[in-house]
């Protein structure tokens, strides 16, 4: 069976920088899974990356309002995918929302009608991308140990939330998905 696409969600540094108002603590467990997936899906990947809108529009002022140091170009370093990503970023997509179930990603994902999750952070980004792929009436498959939360007790809650929509979500390891 085809292992469908895989979708990286934000392994951005802003994420992995532990300065950084959003470092996500297992940033690095979560690289190395994605690593790990990445010679299985080849050139059906798609790098996706969190940017700041030019100009805020509705909840997101106050959103921005209260994380103003978000409000950088999309050129900007904290925006940079880490870890020798960029390099092997195939199809790189941008998006001003936490969910990347854009129509882009849709007709990426569409040939193989199977959408992977990896990446950061689960109870945000990766959960807003799950939730909608699913409604859409995509396979969804998340790989628990190719992501990280904010912590670890908020990556567990959004794993067992997207657990609850099965069987259009499936939370899988790595290990059960593409084996040893």
């Amino acid at each position: 069976m085809t292992p469908g696409r895989l979708a990286v969600i934000d392994m951005q540094q802003v994420f992995a920088d532990p300065g950084s108002p959003w470092a996500t603590p297992r940033y690095a467990e979560a690289a190395a899974g994605v690593r790990r997936l990445l010679p299985a899906f080849a050139e059906r990947v798609t790098f996706t990356r969190f940017v700041a809108p030019d100009q805020p529009t509705g909840a997101w002022r106050s959103y921005y309002a209260r994380w103003s140091f978000a409000l950088q170009p999309p050129d900007a370093p904290l925006w940079r995918l880490t870890d020798g990503f960029a390099e092997r970023a195939p199809h790189l997509m941008d998006a001003t929302t936490f969910g990347k179930w854009t129509p882009e990603l849709a007709r990426r994902t569409a040939p193989e009608g199977r959408l992977v999750l990896a990446g950061v952070s689960t109870d945000c980004c990766v959960l807003s991308t799950a939730l909608a792929a699913a409604d859409a009436g995509v396979e969804t498959v998340v790989v628990a140990d190719a992501c990280a939360g904010a912590d670890d007790d908020s990556h567990a809650r959004a794993l067992d939330v997207m657990r609850l929509y099965g069987p259009l979500i499936r939370v899988v390891t790595a290990d059960q998905l593409i084996g040893t």
